[in-house]
Formats: C-alpha cells, structure tokens, sequence
C-alpha cells in the first residue's frame, strides 16, 4: 500500500522534467530512498523514527501505568523509562512494576531488535557505498583540434587515489521531427578519439572530431539550441583504493558549448623539469588560436 504522496521532479541544465500519473512512492522504496538522500538526511530520518518510537511506547506506559517510581501522569517520565528501555539502559530507578507493563517492555524489546538492526544496516550500507567524485569542467569548447573540428571537454577524479580501466561515452540528445511529423527525443552516440582510459587521476580530456558522420557535423550554436539539444557524458571505473567500481554522469546543455575555443591548458613544465597540474584552470575556456595561414595566423 502506497503511504506517501509521489512527486518526480528530474531537473537538468535550467530546467526541470515533472512526472505525473506514475505510481507513489511506497515502503519497499524507503531503503533505497534512504541511501540516495544526504548523510544528514538519513541521520536525522533514524532519530525521528527512534525518538517517535519512544513517544508510542511512552503513551502505552502512560495510559497502562505501572511504572514504579515514575510521576503519575508524566509523559515526560514514561518517555524517559521507554529511552532507558530500548537503550537497554536500566538505571534501576524505574522499573515496571505490573504485568501488563512488563509485557509492554518485552514488545518494547522486540522492536528495539528490529529498530537497531535496520539502523545499523543501513548506517552500514551507506559507508560502503562508494560514491564517485568525478569533476566535470563546467563547459565545453568546440574549436579545431590536429587540424580537426573536435569538442573538447575536461574530467578528473577529485580524490587523491585513482581510477583504473575507466570508459566513456558521450551522447547528444536533440528533439527532431520523423517523416511522420513526430516529435522525438533521439538519442546519438558521440564517438570519441580514445573510448577508454588506463587510469583517471586529476584531469583528463575527452574529445569527439567533429567530423562528415558526426551527429555534430554541420551544426552551429544556433541549430543545437533550436533542437534543445543535451551532451551527456557517462564515466565507468575501479576505484583503485577499494575495487569498487564507480560511476558517474554529466549533462550539459547546447548553451555549455564555447565556439571557436580550447580548453585551457592544465599541464605545464616546472624550471626544475617535473610536470605541473594547475587545477586552477580546469574549468577555463580560452579563444582558439587561429589556423596557419589565416589572417593574423602563422
């Protein structure tokens, strides 16, 4: 039975996608819902539930009484009897003192089990679950590359380790009309100059040529927006540290594309001959240099 009211909101570069009529959301989603939200989320979602359990068993006291030494009447005592209870505390100063209020404390036990179990599998689940921290450059530049019309992005891992056997794939989705005049999403894979990589550290550069057979070929900053066209890129891995594979995923829209531009150059050669990565310049776009033999060229 569905027990909370659904809403799917998927929100990409300026805009978001609503769902409607799909089915609510129900009990069996709560544990994936809990690893997908924020650790301060899940957190404070197993306090709620621990402490609300607690105000349960505490009204039961309370209405069943037999709780030596608590104040007649107090919520506040019966609450603080439930906490030491489930915590198996036992200080000794409240203790049931009938025989419903002790069957109350067995049903109070049994629950405890059951509530520290899920808690701590999914405290568990949570740590082992290996998130990718994959940065993306914030834009991409189309400019000649070898001589070749090529879009250019940049991605790094952001942990210190490394990723091994990592692949990627780019796509271009774009709405176009079918000879029937229907309106459709495609989806078109970009190819790239090298599909997969030994590993992934600080930075890396994906690049698709722009060549005749690209679904790029031909395009201008205009018609990609005409088309409301998305770039995704999908990042495959191991992490080196745990051997877990990772993922990761990136869209930009066709307004992310710099023309006529080359990403900034990270790697430089220090005075000492060692490499140098300059992280600060992984985002930056800068004019492409002009072609030999054009005006102002070389």
């Amino acid at each position: 039975m569905s027990v909370f009211q659904h809403r799917e909101v998927y929100r990409g570069e300026g805009y978001e996608t609503r769902v409607v009529g799909g089915p609510p959301t129900n009990l069996r989603d709560l544990y994936h819902l809990l690893l997908r939200v924020p650790w301060w989320a899940a957190l404070g979602f197993i306090v709620v539930a621990y402490l609300a359990l607690n105000v349960i068993f505490a009204a039961a006291y309370l209405i069943t009484g037999g709780i030596a030494n608590a104040a007649p009447g107090s919520l506040l005592d019966a609450f603080f009897f439930s906490v030491q209870t489930m915590g198996t505390i036992g200080y000794g100063n409240m203790y049931p003192a009938t025989r419903l209020a002790n069957a109350i404390v067995v049903a109070e036990s049994v629950a405890s089990l059951v509530v520290y179990a899920l808690a701590t599998g999914l405290v568990f689940a949570r740590f082992s679950q290996l998130r990718a921290r994959v940065a993306f450059s914030s834009r991409l530049a189309m400019g000649p590359l070898d001589g070749t019309p090529s879009l250019m992005l940049r991605i790094g891992n952001e942990r210190r380790g490394r990723l091994v056997d990592v692949s990627f794939r780019l796509t271009v989705a774009r709405t176009t009309r079918s000879p029937e005049g229907v309106m459709i999403y495609r989806y078109l894979d970009l190819p790239l100059v090298r599909r997969r990589a030994p590993t992934l550290m600080r930075a890396w550069m994906i690049i698709h040529a722009v060549v005749p057979g690209s679904p790029l070929h031909g395009d201008t900053a205009e018609s990609l927006a005409a088309a409301e066209a998305e770039l995704t890129l999908e990042v495959a891995g191991i992490d080196e540290t745990t051997g877990q594979p990772v993922h990761a995923l990136r869209t930009w829209a066709a307004s992310a594309i710099a023309w006529d531009s080359h990403l900034a150059d990270v790697l430089s050669e220090t005075e000492d001959g060692n490499l140098q990565i300059d992280l600060r310049r992984f985002h930056e776009v800068r004019p492409a240099p002009p072609r030999a033999g054009a005006p102002g060229g070389g």
